[in-house]
């Protein structure tokens, strides 16, 4: 899936291109205004699901790119260090599906960009892990063509650990995450949960143990 990142600063592009990549986006990074432009109007990102915007580009400004994102039907997420009150009201008020104050956490992008993308109709219906595929549409895991029986939380934490694959959730973001916020039990509910799952779909070097941290998938040999 194409992301668009239009991003003047090199380090914190590399940043995001890269963990765009860690989480199975293919990311497209842009560093100019008219550049973003030039590409939109050529139809060659007419492909793309979402695009990553900063406001304060040279060539051409983030406000005014928003039109020529919208004429090719391109969601929009604005990140930017502009923090003040009046830019996200017009930065929403343009379009914007979301408006993302800088510095941010990688993974509070990752969940935004899916919200985002199912919101919009973009978010991917499949997503595939070595012989395990997730059809999200149908709430419904195979391997190699065999169904999976997965609890409801088990799936919850599978398709939440895929979603943001290579990404590192504590026990207590996946709590909150798939159990919900007004969960009142022990973080040990997800060491059983992820048990079942290394069990039931041979996960066991898939989904790893982060030492004091939690589990992080790991689409890797």
């Amino acid at each position: 899936m194409k992301i668009l990142v239009i991003e003047d600063d090199s380090p914190i592009s590399e940043l995001i291109c890269m963990n765009l990549e860690a989480a199975g986006y293919c990311p497209v990074p842009v560093d100019d205004g008219l550049k973003a432009q030039k590409l939109l109007q050529n139809g060659q990102a007419d492909d793309a699901a979402l695009a990553l915007v900063d406001i304060m580009l040279p060539g051409k400004d983030g406000f005014a790119l928003m039109e020529d994102l919208q004429k090719v039907r391109i969601p929009v997420i604005y990140l930017t260090a502009k923090a003040d009150v009046l830019s996200k009201v017009h930065g929403l008020k343009s379009g914007a599906e979301d408006y993302i104050v800088k510095p941010f956490e990688i993974l509070e992008l990752l969940v935004r960009m899916e919200k985002v993308l199912e919101r919009t109709g973009r978010g991917r219906t499949r997503i595939q892990i070595r012989d395990v595929t997730i059809d999200l549409k149908k709430h419904r895991v195979t391997r190699d063509g065999r169904e999976i029986s997965l609890k409801p939380m088990e799936y919850g934490l599978l398709v939440t650990l895929a979603v943001s694959r290579n990404v590192a959730f504590s026990r207590e973001e996946l709590l909150n995450r798939v159990w919900g916020t007004d969960y009142m039990g022990e973080t040990r509910t997800v060491d059983v949960h992820i048990g079942q799952l290394r069990r039931k779909l041979d996960f066991h070097k898939v989904i790893r143990t982060i030492p004091k941290t939690g589990y992080r998938l790991e689409d890797t040999d």
